[in-house]
């Protein structure tokens, strides 16, 4: 017989626990639980030191910038609160004061018509290129076609459609919607793509062998999963178009007065005003620029506050 092991408060004998001495009676031995150093550590830390650095090197000048914005913009744009957002544009640029309404009128406008034509049309052309035109010749076209738009310059996009709309139809904020569309699609169909092709595989899976059809599954399972990935991307397309300037200089015109129309009339846009005040020479004007340039940073931020909001809720609903 196997002669009777003392066994300790946990239950384990100290024969079961050979090594080094421990804090009750040499029962219980010093485990070091902390991980050992090696090459992979070292490497994980000094590449997360480099992404730190990184990020700081991309915090300063955007810090940078948004404090020029705000402390220059604010005292010019709350000065004549809330004139300053209701106003019409001063006719003589040298005369101070108030006001932005009308550029802010026209923003809203062409940006809101770029998105309602870019953003389906991106989407769908997304949908076609994964979900069924796949690696055929087509498809390789379109994705092509899509990559060279990236890279165009805008103004070229300003040129294109003054040919096809201005020139036949006159200055309005539809011009530059279409210009600014133009711009906004190949980021709405890269962004989405990339997307879609995020969503796992076993989901479509699921979905046919429950016998959904391939535009089911895409419309009710596919595009709800990638939704906060779509509009990530939507909103950059968004940030982008609402800042540009090249563009607009050929489509959209120059008014100083209230124009809500879409289609018809010359208008303006805060981007426009921008670089013609900050491009005067009088104080008065570029006191006005920098009161424009704060106006489009807070529509800027106050959509993408709301997406984010509206996206979460769905997120949560879901």
């Amino acid at each position: 017989m196997i002669a009777d092991t003392p066994l300790d408060d946990s239950g384990l004998s100290g024969r079961e626990l050979p090594g080094t001495a421990g804090k009750a009676g040499g029962l219980h031995p010093e485990i070091d639980l902390r991980a050992r150093p090696s090459w992979r550590t070292k490497k994980n830390a000094l590449i997360t030191a480099v992404m730190a650095a990184a990020v700081a090197l991309v915090a300063i000048p955007l810090v940078a910038v948004l404090w020029s914005v705000i402390e220059k913009g604010a005292a010019i744009a709350f000065r004549a609160f809330p004139d300053f957002f209701t106003s019409a544009i001063p006719m003589i640029s040298t005369e101070a004061g108030p006001g932005m309404g009308p550029a802010i009128v026209g923003t809203l406008l062409a940006t809101a018509g770029a998105t309602c034509i870019a953003v389906p049309i991106g989407v769908l052309g997304a949908v076609y290129l994964h979900e069924y035109g796949g690696i055929g010749t087509f498809a390789k076209l379109v994705r092509f076609m899509a990559t060279v738009m990236t890279g165009v310059p805008s103004i070229v996009m300003g040129l294109f459609v003054y040919l096809i709309w201005t020139m036949n139809f006159g200055y309005s904020a539809f011009g530059g919607a279409l210009a600014l569309a133009c711009l906004m699609l190949p980021v709405v169909i890269g962004s989405t793509e990339q997307m879609l092709r995020l969503v796992p595989a076993p989901l479509r899976e699921a979905a046919y062998a429950l016998g959904a059809t391939r535009s089911r599954t895409i419309v009710t399972i596919v595009l709800p999963a990638a939704l906060p990935g779509i509009i990530s991307g939507v909103l950059l397309a968004i940030a982008r178009a609402a800042g540009e300037t090249a563009p607009l200089l050929f489509t959209i015109g120059a008014a100083t007065a209230y124009n809500p129309d879409l289609f018809h009339e010359a208008n303006t846009s805060l981007s426009l005003q921008i670089f013609g005040n900050a491009t005067s020479a009088f104080p008065a004007a570029q006191d006005r620029a920098w009161g424009a340039a704060l106006a489009l940073v807070l529509i800027t931020f106050i959509v993408t506050l709301i997406a984010r909001v509206f996206t979460s809720r769905l997120a949560l609903k879901r």
